[in-house]
């Protein structure tokens, strides 16, 4: 969860409320889970790392569902070759 929270500290609380709704979900809803750590759903984890442009990590968020070896990208050999 440290990467959503340095994520959210960089913005502004109406860019934090605009990123939150983005996502599909609220900005007290993600304040909220940080504070009891809550686990967040597969589907919202994937869309609050695509709406920070890939600052939140879906390894960290769900680590059972994206374990570091298995990231997206590296799944994914297009991305693998853009990054060699």
């Amino acid at each position: 969860m440290d990467t959503l929270r340095s994520y959210l500290s960089t913005l502004s609380p109406a860019d934090q409320a605009d990123y939150a709704k983005r996502a599909g979900t609220s900005i007290g809803y993600l304040r909220k889970a940080l504070s009891v750590g809550q686990r967040f759903d597969g589907a919202l984890v994937r869309q609050l790392h695509i709406q920070s442009g890939g600052s939140v990590s879906l390894t960290e968020l769900r680590p059972d569902i994206w374990p570091a070896d298995e990231s997206p990208a590296a799944n994914d050999p297009q991305e693998v070759d853009r990054a060699a």
